[in-house]
């Protein structure tokens, strides 16, 4: 489907969304008309048309996010997840190899599900303000439609760079690509509508639940206007200073208002929490999370991070970790639970007694395909709260691990890198949220980071620590490693690092390296997508 397809659809058929709702039990949505089909013109009347809207947008944005093709694997062009050799990942191989081709179907598949979250977004947006209610309960719903459309948008930025820009519900074959900095502005023009209109906190249901967020409040606004500016600090608008001192007085805004309880947020105090399925439903750590349920809509992911000889129902093979940011990842608790300590083999999976390997493992007289560490982050098996790596049993391939959108922890190395790279701010406090996420990550009250670190070494310090903070394949996660390394403009460096692809000590004696191969020149056009061949072929603007 293409974009502008994509955009009719959606704007005809809005209404007519009936899928599992994120928010709410499973129930019409939006009333049908006698033809299933119901004109704008006659919604929005109501308080409960508006809700409805919002529930709307709300179940398409889960639905355009459950799955790998559908979201988030331009992530794997990060240094700390790379993927399989063969087998069906063409999609995601060309990405981690920095080839891809203009008929890349996950590529295809991830710019089609933007689109519909933007149209979605753009419904409320341009109708809301009809409905017949007072101007806070329409202020509500604006501010959490702005919001998913910035984040669409920023999408589009760091993905694609220059695309069309649909604000309105319109149909327009030939229309121009915004430049960049243009689609920044829409970017932090929509944050800010979005900060003015959301409540601090949520109090009732379907928005507030055990305690928690579950729709955007202002402190996942603030936050994300955070990286926002840390985007377009570096590459490739290069605002510097200026943008990173607005990224740092966004992130204390945040900071401030979880110290004096403002905001119903904390850092949980061991890393395995994180991702467990004990606080799936109630991290107050998280900011901002797309959630899911058995009940309702499930999440496609709980063994995209399996390699495929692996046990417990057989993996995908989707993705890996790569060895040297294994490698050069602290030992502690957070590697513990960001990675699989031991692996069980399919060979070895004997019920009574499985054998547990480590990851590294090869026997040479039957090769493995893929010898790589394995991300354990999505991984969830009914009835556990952490996953067992000892039981082979098997585990389902949907689930409901809510995608973290933004946590804390990254808010507090944001602080610390955008004062660090701006070289002003509270660097006291910079160092002691930095030491907060590094002594829960090590264990103990380690307290690495000192005010007497250079500017620089508190920038890198804390550039370091978010990418073992969220390392792995995130689906949803608005500051990936890949976006880190592209707003730093690092990527062709690794490009150049796995041109080499050397041999790295991961034991005494024991030498892997990635199994896909890297090659050509570098240029800066490998930092983006290209455009889908089936909307270049309707919109000529994009054969530019």
């Amino acid at each position: 489907m293409t974009y502008m397809k994509t955009i009719y659809r959606v704007l005809r058929n809005l209404g007519l969304v009936l899928l599992p709702l994120w928010l709410v039990s499973c129930e019409d949505l939006l009333t049908e008309d006698p033809k299933g089909q119901l004109a704008v013109v006659n919604f929005f009347k109501t308080k409960g048309d508006l809700d409805q809207s919002l529930n709307a947008m709300y179940s398409i944005l889960a639905n355009e996010m459950y799955a790998n093709n559908a979201v988030g694997f331009d992530a794997v062009s990060g240094d700390d997840i790379t993927t399989h050799p063969a087998s069906n990942k063409q999609s995601i191989r060309e990405v981690d190899s920095y080839d891809i081709s203009n008929n890349n179907s996950w590529a295809d598949e991830l710019w089609n599900r933007r689109w519909k979250v933007v149209k979605a977004a753009n419904f409320i947006i341009n109708n809301a303000e009809r409905t017949p209610t007072t101007q806070e309960e329409i202020n509500k719903t604006l501010g959490q439609a702005y919001y998913w459309r910035a984040y669409s948008y920023f999408y589009f930025v760091m993905t694609w760079g220059k695309v069309p820009m649909v604000v309105k519900d319109e149909i327009d074959y030939n229309m121009p690509l915004a430049t960049i900095p243009e689609i920044y502005d829409l970017i932090v023009s929509d944050l800010q509508k979005a900060e003015a209109m959301v409540p601090i906190n949520y109090t009732e249901e379907p928005y507030a639940r055990n305690g928690v967020n579950i729709a955007v409040g202002q402190a996942a606004v603030k936050a994300t206007l955070s990286y926002v500016y840390m985007a377009m600090a570096g590459w490739p608008l290069n605002k510097g200073t200026d943008y990173y001192k607005l990224a740092a007085a966004k992130a204390k805004e945040v900071i401030d208002n979880v110290k004096n309880s403002t905001y119903n947020n904390s850092l949980l105090p061991e890393y395995k929490d994180v991702y467990s399925l004990k606080w799936n439903n109630n991290n107050p750590e998280v900011l901002l999370g797309i959630y899911y349920s058995r009940t309702g809509t499930i999440t496609n992911a709980t063994l995209c991070d399996f390699l495929a000889d692996m046990a417990y129902g057989g993996g995908w093979g989707d993705t890996n970790g790569e060895i040297k940011f294994w490698k050069d990842f602290p030992d502690g608790p957070r590697k513990e639970s960001t990675y699989f300590s031991k692996i069980i083999l399919m060979s070895d999976a004997d019920a009574d007694n499985p054998v547990l390997r480590d990851w590294w493992y090869d026997d040479p007289n039957t090769p493995r395909t893929v010898v790589a560490p394995c991300f354990m982050k999505k991984v969830e098996r009914v009835g556990e709260d952490y996953f067992d790596v000892s039981d082979p049993s098997p585990i389902n391939q949907n689930g409901e691990k809510m995608h973290q959108v933004i946590r804390l922890s990254e808010v507090y190395c944001w602080y610390a890198e955008a004062v660090g790279r701006s070289g002003e701010g509270d660097k006291t406090l910079a160092v002691s949220v930095l030491n907060e996420v590094r002594n829960r990550a090590d264990g103990t009250e380690s307290n690495r980071y000192s005010t007497s670190m250079s500017y620089d070494e508190l920038a890198e310090s804390a550039y370091n620590e978010h990418g073992w903070e969220i390392a792995g394949y995130y689906w949803a996660n608005i500051a990936t490693r890949a976006r880190d390394m592209f707003r730093m403009n690092r990527i062709k460096d690794h490009f150049e690092f796995r041109k080499e692809n050397p041999e790295i000590e991961v034991a005494s004696g024991v030498f892997r390296k990635e199994a896909i191969p890297v090659t050509g020149v570098w240029s800066d056009s490998k930092m983006y997508f290209p455009y889908p061949a089936n909307d270049v072929a309707l919109n000529p603007n994009l054969k530019n």
